[in-house]
Parts: C-alpha cells; sequence; structure tokens
C-alpha cells in the first residue's frame, strides 16, 4: 500500500501544547491512581511530567474523581508542573462535567468515546452536551473510538448490510470500517454543536497493530483532523513496546500521527513511567523528537563475559533518567547527546568515538583497562573496580554536559558576573 506521507492536519491547542499543525508529535500518558485522591494523583502526575509527558490524562469515572480535579492541577502548579490534564469521560461525562463545573474549567482537554456516552436516542444527545461544555469553556475533546467499545447498533447495522448486499468483506474488515465511520460521524456531530476544528482530536484504538495501521491510514485519508496514535492495551513489557512501536513506527514513518501513547500494562507495583519512556525511545529513534541523551550499549556476546559492562550501561542509563528534569531546566540542547557504554574491542573504541562521551571497557582476554573518548578523541584511560569506573565515568558524563552545553539564558541571566 503506497504511504501517506506528510499528513496535513488542522493545530489543536490544548493548554499551552500543540497538537497537529505541523507540531512536533507529542507524548501522552495517563495515570492508574484513584483520581479522587488528589495527592497520589498529582505526585504521579508530576513524575510522568518530569519523565517526558507532555500531557496527562486522568479518569474522571465519579463525583469524587470530578470534584479532585481542580485541587490535583491546583497541586501541580505549587509543584512547578504546568503540563495540561485530560479528562476521560465514559458513560457519564455529561452529568459529571455539567455538575462540577470546576472540573470542566481545570481540565485542558476532554476525552469522549462514542462507544459508551449512551445508547440509542439518548447517545447523540449526551455526546453533544459535553461538546456544548467543551465549547463553552473554550476546551478541545478528543473523540477517542476505541475497537473494545465500539457503538455496537452501528456494527450490527453494518454486518446486516454486508449480508445483505453479499458484500464479502470480513468481520474485521466491518469493525476497521466501523471505527472509521464511528470517529468521522461523531466530528460531523462535534462541528454541529458548534465546536471549531481546530477544537477536535480523533482517535481510533485497536489492539492489533495490523489493524490499527489500516484503520489509521483510512482516516488520514478522511479528515485532516489531528490524529491520537496508540493502542488499546498494548500488553506488558517487551510485548506492549514491539507491538506499539511496530504500529505507531510504521504511521509515523508515513507522516500519520500527531500524538502518541503507548499504554503499557504496568508490573504490579511496576513504574508507570515505563510508557512515557517508551514513547520518548519511539520518537527519538524515528529521528522525529529528541527527550534525553541516548545511550548506545553492547547488547553482549561470549567475548564479554564480565558483567561489568551491563551494570554500567544500567548506571548510566539510571542517572541519565533522575538527572534529565534537572539538566532540562538547566542546559540548551543536553537531550541531544549520545553516550556509548561498550563491553569489548571490537565495537567498543568505534562506537566510543562516534558518541559524545563513550567507554570501553574490555572483553575476554583484554588487557583490564578502559579506554574514554571524548568528542571522537582518546580523553583518558580508567582503571580499577566496578564501583571506581562507574562513579569515574558518570563523573565525566556530568563534566561534560556543564562543559559543552550552553546555560539556558534566563539562568546564564541571574547568575553573578
Amino acid at each position: 500500500m503506497p504511504s501517506i506521507k506528510l499528513h496535513r492536519t488542522t493545530g489543536v491547542k490544548v493548554g499551552h501544547v500543540q497538537i497537529g499543525g505541523g507540531a512536533p508529535v507529542v507524548v501522552q500518558s495517563m495515570t492508574i491512581t484513584d483520581t479522587a485522591d488528589a495527592i497520589a494523583t498529582a505526585t504521579q502526575c508530576l513524575e510522568l511530567s518530569e519523565a517526558g509527558s507532555e500531557l496527562i490524562r486522568v479518569t474522571v469515572n465519579t463525583p469524587a474523581a470530578a470534584a479532585a480535579v481542580p485541587e490535583i492541577k491546583q497541586r501541580m502548579q505549587d509543584l512547578g508542573c504546568d503540563t495540561p490534564l485530560i479528562g476521560d469521560f465514559h458513560y457519564n461525562g455529561h452529568q459529571l462535567l455539567g455538575r462540577y463545573p470546576g472540573c470542566a474549567a481545570a481540565l485542558a482537554k476532554y476525552r469522549i468515546n462514542p462507544g459508551n456516552v449512551g445508547t440509542g436516542s439518548r447517545r447523540n444527545e449526551q455526546f453533544t452536551t459535553i461538546c456544548k461544555i467543551a465549547r463553552d469553556h473554550g476546551k478541545p475533546v478528543r473523540i477517542g473510538v476505541n475497537g473494545g467499545s465500539l457503538n455496537q447498533d452501528l456494527v450490527i447495522s453494518r454486518m446486516q448490510e454486508n449480508t445483505d448486499r453479499s458484500l464479502g468483506l470480513t468481520s474485521e474488515e466491518i469493525i476497521n470500517e466501523c471505527m472509521v465511520i464511528s470517529a468521522l460521524e461523531s466530528t460531523s456531530l462535534a462541528l454541529d454543536a458548534d465546536l471549531r476544528t481546530d477544537q477536535i482530536v480523533i482517535s481510533c484504538k485497536v489492539s492489533s497493530p495490523k489493524n490499527l495501521i489500516t484503520i489509521y491510514r483510512e482516516l488520514a485519508r478522511q479528515t485532516t483532523q489531528p490524529l491520537h496514535l496508540g493502542l488499546t492495551e498494548a500488553g506488558m513489557g517487551l510485548k506492549g513496546q514491539v507491538w506499539s512501536a511496530a504500529a505507531i513506527g510504521v504511521l509515523l514513518e508515513e507522516g500519520v500521527g500527531d500524538t502518541i501513547r503507548v499504554s503499557l500494562t504496568p508490573q504490579p507495583g511496576g513504574d508507570r513511567r515505563e510508557e512515557v519512556y517508551a514513547a520518548c525511545e519511539l520518537l527519538q529513534a524515528l529521528g522525529l523528537r529528541s527527550f534525553s541523551p541516548s545511550i548506545t550499549a553492547c547488547p553482549g556476546c561470549g567475548r564479554t563475559t564480565s558483567t561489568t559492562f551491563q551494570e554500567l550501561a544500567e548506571r548510566i542509563q539510571g542517572h541519565v533518567r533522575n538527572m534529565m528534569p534537572v539538566w532540562k531546566a538547566r542546559y540548551e540542547g543536553v537531550e541531544e547527546m549520545k553516550v556509548a557504554v561498550m563491553g569489548c574491542v571490537v565495537n567498543g573504541p568505534g562506537e566510543s568515538r562516534a558518541a559524545n562521551i563513550g567507554i570501553s571497557l574490555p572483553g575476554t582476554g583484554e588487557a583490564p583497562t578502559c579506554p574514554v573518548y571524548i568528542d571522537g578523541e582518546h580523553a583518558t584511560t580508567l582503571r580499577g573496580s566496578y564501583d571506581e569506573l562507574a562513579e569515574a565515568f558518570q563523573r565525566l558524563v556530568d563534566e561534560y554536559i556543564e562543559s559543552h552545553y550552553t546555560l539556558r539564558e534566563e539562568l546564564a541571566t541571574d547568575a553573578p558576573h
């Protein structure tokens, strides 16, 4: 199938963040806390924001959750976080937004699922109610169609048409078609409720990468609204990351997609930030954005029987993630930095020279020395225990950043002369 290439979209402002209209692809995430717990939710929002999330969605499913939204936003602002909050509404959004105007005002965008906003004749009425509240508050909406909660009246109608007219479509093809129809019909309904085109984002999420690609290619042909990409349920760990990259990466390379979320299932008690790191890495891998210094690390082989290179790569990766909120606030361009942690002489020196700063650890049978390269030149050689090596190399990384990246203008202006 031919590529779409550079799908042109209308720009939509969500708080201070623009989606579409030529803006860089935006990273989104979603909290996993009980939204009614304002302290826990605000804390997680801050963590997600510091990890790189530029829009954060919270579930608004109960009166307590709706009542907590203004406090969550205020707590975030008190902590210096201005990342826009998105409200995720299902079933009762029209009621909650109407009854809790403070919630409606605090949110930067409303997510509406047309498949469960109501049933029968009430569906359009309740969908329109949310759109009019968005209009009155000057807020954009995301029309978020989900494969798992698709309008069943629409599906049954198309299935019957397929049978009556002997169209020969598979059930999968009909579902894909219904996803697009639901999104486009709901967009028309939102426009009829006096929302502008620059207030509407569309998503059509399913859990199959192949179907997601098919659906979004068709959407890109039929609308110029900004598109939010992501699998409905990507899954856990490696599976979720690979499936998300397989679908989202193809579409982004074709110019389709203006904002993304990698919907990873966390381990029990796991780190919700992993979905943000995965989204940032995906955009960075495609050369679309830079969020954090990239760590090139040796995969290991029979030459690297020591685990030192693995431990050092993990330590440096953790240090970079922990320090990035500080570095990003202080230094211009630090997210473009490249670091290499290599495990033997085969590719070690070459990859280290190609990085801004790199270390080549010894493989099996090699001399116990670790040459360090800075901007392509051999700068020093480290020796010693793992802890000594790790501390020395981490210090060199910190010193490189301090000496090679420009202090942000507002900080430089305040610095003593």
